[in-house]
């Protein structure tokens, strides 16, 4: 996965384009979130979050293989990705590792004009450190409203993903 800081936005400056760079993206895979991997991405988002936040929260990963329990915890609250009582039909544990990650993200960024978006979603997720300008830009220039960038939800079955 790319550094952080290699792909953020230089946040002091414009966008000169109206279309999202995608070379710019953080690489983050819901499928891999989902598998124990919330924890390893946080850290690859963690030097972009540290250059907007001046003390970033600590990330609590607990998986258990044996109950079939997998947890992020942050910020006081427990994020609980997959259990045994949990639907995980349609892929909703990537989902739901989705929205914990970027909840956990935003949360941090709520006195800033800057905010983790997702960008696609399933294998192909990304993120980007975006402004509210930004994003209107990339709509206004991208057709397919699947391709805009998103604040992932909790809700299934598009957890917040434009259609």
């Amino acid at each position: 996965m790319p550094c952080a800081i290699s792909v953020l936005f230089s946040l002091g400056k414009a966008m000169t384009s109206s279309t999202l760079d995608y070379e710019q993206m953080i690489l983050l895979d819901a499928e891999n979130l989902a598998e124990a991997g919330i924890g390893q991405a946080y850290e690859t988002i963690l030097p972009g979050l540290a250059r907007l936040v001046s003390n970033p929260a600590q990330l609590e990963e607990h998986a258990d293989g044996d109950t079939g329990r997998y947890a992020i915890k942050a910020l006081g609250t427990e994020y609980l990705i997959y259990a045994p009582e949990l639907d995980d039909s349609e892929g909703r544990s990537w989902g739901r590792a989705t929205w914990a990650l970027f909840s956990i993200v935003n949360s941090q960024l709520e006195n800033s004009s800057v905010r983790l978006y997702a960008i696609n979603g399933g294998n192909d997720l990304g993120g980007m450190f975006l402004t509210a300008s930004q994003v209107e830009q990339a709509k206004a220039s991208l057709k397919n409203k699947t391709d805009w960038p998103y604040l992932p939800t909790d809700r299934h079955p598009r957890y917040g993903q434009h259609h």
